[in-house]
């Protein structure tokens, strides 16, 4: 059974009022996503809905980064994230407020682009507005400062780096937590999980160019076959898991993409490989990087590649490692207001930026997740065409979240 604080049902009574509202609001991000670090139009409605509930102290950090500032007496400082960006893909939810059709001109490469809010950051925008809403118009009830950071490019690990590189440590109060959540298909709907310790892996992406010796297909021995060596190298990549990561510990290694050659009865002179790795643990991370280097080097001397190998790394994300006693806080908040939908959540392979700000800043932080579908074990996961959470009650219950997260920090009546 849950034992809800006066105080915490005080600040959440409005949520029944305000729930068109909310409600309309998420359908208008959801139909108008935006890429990563191109978030413009998503950065101006969020400052227009800040005013419009009475917030004065809206900070832009970056192009498209955003803090806003509730200032309410002495007190801790509670830092909230929602994420804003979405994904260079089509959606195909069928819901009457899908965002069909959307594209965009992606700055990176200069084509245009499909893309949809097919993660729920849409949704986290609106959770972290309604809890904005909530705490503004309810000031009696906590004290401190309440910081609303609106982070956009997540889905390419760029935007925490980026806020932090404009000068959010310089321009924002020292947080003593910061508070992150995420809407998933793999928890029960409606339900809140929290762990401590790793929860999302660290993750990267690594471009590796070798290099070959072009040839009429048929005078292989005038040449160096960069198709061979790739394959080789998939293959022995293989084994970095299987037979040098000790199998207590958790690692990936996935080649994701091979690009070579133009036509049957032409050996290239180069072919390009795309690697991604995840990883719960930073030596792990570093081992799985050596290796790949190694194992690519060793093939490529082999194989007597004119050239070495070269390698770029992009896309990288730290390790998501939730502290112990900021969870612990959470965790008992959760228990106490939502009941059985206070559940343990399992660690997950999917990776985050969100570490990055609380590390710049030297705070503590826990991050959990918000179940979004109430038929969870047949929901789409997320980068899903077809995701696309259940707006009711899930919109309600990530504010709620919100403001529980923060209440053993800011409430008067702990």
């Amino acid at each position: 059974m849950s034992s809800r604080n006066p105080s915490i049902q005080r600040i959440l009574s409005g949520l029944a009022s305000t729930r068109d509202a909310r409600e309309a609001l998420y359908k208008h991000f959801h139909r108008h996503p935006e890429l990563s670090l191109q978030e413009f139009a998503t950065a101006e409605r969020i400052e227009q809905e800040l005013a419009a509930c009475g917030i004065e102290e809206v900070i832009r950090i970056g192009r498209t980064g955003i803090a806003a500032l509730l200032r309410n007496g002495d007190g801790p400082v509670v830092a909230m994230r929602g994420d804003t960006d979405a994904l260079p893909m089509a959606e195909r939810s069928g819901k009457d407020y899908a965002a069909e059709g959307a594209t965009q001109v992606d700055e990176a490469t200069g084509r245009e682009t499909p893309v949809a809010h097919t993660c729920g950051h849409d949704m986290h925008v609106v959770f972290l507005l309604g809890a904005v809403q909530a705490l503004h118009a309810h000031r009696d009830d906590w004290s401190g400062t309440f910081v609303a950071v609106f982070q956009p490019g997540e889905e390419n690990a760029s935007g925490a780096r980026a806020m932090v590189d404009a000068g959010i440590v310089r321009m924002l109060p020292k947080p003593d937590v910061y508070l992150g959540q995420h809407v998933l298909g793999t928890l029960p709907g409606g339900t809140v999980g929290i762990r401590s310790g790793p929860l999302f892996s660290a993750a990267a992406s690594i471009e590796i160019t070798l290099h070959g010796k072009g040839s009429h297909g048929s005078m292989p021995n005038l040449g160096v076959d960069p198709i061979v060596l790739g394959a080789a190298i998939v293959t022995r990549l293989q084994t970095i898991v299987a037979r040098e990561v000790a199998p207590r510990e958790t690692a990936v290694v996935t080649v994701g993409s091979f690009h070579s050659g133009t036509k049957s009865n032409i050996i290239p002179d180069s072919a390009v490989l795309q690697l991604n790795t995840r990883a719960f643990d930073k030596d792990v991370e570093k081992h799985l990087h050596e290796a790949i280097e190694r194992i690519v080097r060793a093939e490529c001397e082999a194989a007597r590649s004119p050239k070495p190998p070269e390698f770029r790394y992009y896309d990288q994300y730290p390790l998501t490692s939730n502290h112990a006693e900021p969870t612990a806080r959470v965790r008992a908040a959760f228990d106490a207001y939502f009941g059985e939908d206070s559940v343990d959540m399992a660690p997950v392979p999917a990776s985050e930026d969100f570490s990055i700000i609380p590390d710049a800043f030297g705070c503590p932080y826990t991050y959990w997740g918000l179940g979004g579908f109430a038929d969870w074990k047949n929901a789409p996961g997320n980068h899903s065409p077809f995701f696309a959470p259940d707006i009711h009650p899930t919109l309600d219950r990530g504010t709620e979240a919100i403001v529980v997260a923060a209440s053993p920090w800011l409430l008067k009546d702990k």
